[in-house]
């Protein structure tokens, strides 16, 4: 008979059980299959994941989180960043481990006092993460008192974590402990230390490596494969974050209540009209040999904005750009690719008409006038009637489109003539000392409000679909990024202080009975973290406007 303390749990099995609050989701997942190279990391508790040191205190559905899942992933690599800052404090008492940006399967990390890493200081953050690990401290969540938490991130010299709490009002605080160190939670992490075998830390000048496992191979660190394009987009936009004064979350927030955010945004708005112009200035010092430029990014990095931006700037040199989108050569429907699982593959390079894009490239590129085919995406099919498109001298191309930085796509146009330019969304604002923004993140709640303003597309619809947009990056964008002869970061440094309250009530329409629950409330525990910023602080010609709307531009 069950107790009149316990709760209904449906269990891995399908089998319900009465469960007393006093038993952890570990002590209820204990008699699952556990195998050591894809160890249970957490648990999904309606369509949450939670640490296995939770309980379960109202009528629930329960399943295991092993680490060969997106969700194990992320507890994993937050368990290690956890670890390497225990670390960092332990071996170097008096300077600040500071997380960077994502390099891959990889996490850049530098000093706070600007100092490079040696190999020697690699060495010992590496032993003594080993070291941890082989001691299999237990790592607890616990809630603490709003006063208590502040204390001790002050104490700790944790003082960007302590700003993120000046402008929150909650009285209790989700914090990870480890031994004598205390953290601010911002997601599940593992029970214990001692599951946290694979990674591999490596130096790079200035600072250092700290590699994880990917989801295909969870006990593997896989060959180190630099990203010279990446890198340098970071490298520069943190010299940006120099001058702007702002590293983290807590910072930003402290110019929207001291009202210094209009500022704040006009240079942050300038700096990358810079930026822009610069790219201009090369282009235009090739202007004898290039005649297209190609230009590729992820979903909602800002492609279509900087593409008109950018003509701006090239007229300025006297230039005459063209706008062509690779959209308009879609082979027709019945044409189309399937992928592994048969249905259709849109995002295929070969879903393109190659041979016709490349041929009316040829066309343009020798003077003579073509019809640009006109693509119906109801019907699937291309109308008759196409615009008629001819360059002139001082004409030059410019293409936008997911597969533009791939070869393929331009076969039969020689390198001279392509201007290649990779678009990333990689901001350098930290949440905290030890957590980073993750440029997926800020891309995902770019396209959720842009999906509900102009597609009608709930936050749901975005949710559902992002991890097949991602699959789609991971396969015909990354791999070609270094291939650029130039990178842009479109990521501003206050967009999601705008972004938020577009995007909160759209996030709460997804409900507990949602598959995609957890990703929408671990997003609103993300934007929490930011203070509003007004939409009309918002010049017309950002590229934040591209996704709440009221841009000069015409999409």
């Amino acid at each position: 008979m069950p107790g009149k303390n316990t709760v209904r749990v449906v269990m891995p099995s399908g089998e319900v059980a009465q469960v007393a609050p006093t038993e952890t989701l570990a002590d209820l997942l204990s008699s699952e299959p556990n195998p050591a190279d894809n160890p249970i990391v957490a648990a999904v508790v309606n369509n949450e994941v939670l640490d296995l040191s939770r309980r379960i205190r109202i009528n629930a559905s329960l399943q295991p989180v092993h680490l060969n899942s997106e969700a194990g992933v992320r507890c994993y690599r937050q368990s290690l960043c956890f670890v390497l800052s225990i670390a960092g404090r332990s071996v170097f008492p008096d300077r600040r481990l500071v997380i960077g940006h994502s390099l891959g399967d990889a996490y850049y990390y530098h000093f706070a006092d600007g100092r490079d890493v040696t190999d020697g200081e690699v060495k010992q953050l590496d032993a003594e993460m080993r070291r941890l690990v082989e001691a299999d401290v237990p790592i607890r969540r616990q809630l603490i008192a709003y006063e208590d938490a502040v204390r001790v991130f002050e104490e700790q010299g944790m003082l960007h974590t302590a700003a993120l709490l000046y402008h929150r009002s909650a009285s209790r605080v989700a914090v990870h402990m480890c031994g004598d160190f205390v953290d601010l939670s911002h997601g599940p992490l593992l029970q214990r230390t001692g599951t946290l075998r694979y990674f591999e830390l490596r130096r790079l000048d200035p600072g250092v490596v700290l590699r994880y496992p990917s989801q295909k191979a969870p006990t593997e660190i896989s060959p180190y494969k630099h990203s010279d394009v990446l890198f340098s987009i970071y490298q520069e936009y943190k010299e940006w974050g120099k001058i702007l004064s702002v590293s983290s979350v807590g910072s930003l927030n402290e110019k929207v209540l001291e009202g210094e955010i209009t500022d704040f945004i006009r240079v942050n708005e300038a700096l990358q009209e810079k930026k822009i112009g610069a790219i201009a200035d090369e282009i235009a010092s090739r202007r004898d040999s290039v005649r297209i430029v190609l230009i590729a990014g992820p979903s909602s990095s800002g492609k279509t904005t900087f593409t008109k931006r950018l003509a701006i700037q090239l007229t300025v040199h006297g230039l005459q750009p063209q706008l062509l989108s690779a959209d308009n050569y879609f082979v027709n429907r019945d044409k189309t690719p399937r992928d592994e699982d048969g249905s259709l593959d849109f995002e295929s390079i070969h879903a393109l008409d190659i041979e016709l894009l490349n041929e009316h490239l040829l066309h343009l590129f020798d003077g003579r006038e073509i019809q640009v085919p006109n693509f119906d995406f109801k019907s699937g099919s291309r109308r008759a009637g196409g615009e008629p498109l001819k360059l002139v001298d001082r004409s030059i191309l410019l293409m936008e489109g997911i597969h533009c930085l791939n070869d393929e796509l331009t076969s039969r146009i020689p390198a001279e003539r392509k201007h290649k330019i990779y678009i990333s969304a990689l901001t350098q604002l930290n949440l905290d000392e030890h957590n980073r923004i993750p440029t997926t993140d800020n891309r995902l709640v770019r396209r959720m409000v842009r999906d509900f303003q102009f597609r009608g597309h709930s936050a749901l619809d975005t949710l559902q679909m992002w991890p097949s947009v991602m699959r789609g990056e991971r396969r015909n964008i990354f791999p070609f990024q270094d291939t650029a002869d130039g990178a842009f970061n479109s990521a501003l440094d206050y967009e999601l202080g705008v972004l938020k309250k577009h995007a909160e009530p759209l996030l709460m329409q997804v409900k507990p009975r949602h598959a995609v629950y957890d990703e929408a409330g671990r997003l609103l525990s993300f934007l929490s973290n930011f203070t509003n910023i007004a939409d009309k602080l918002v010049p017309d010609y950002s590229i934040v406007r591209e996704f709440i709307g009221d841009s000069r531009f015409r999409y």
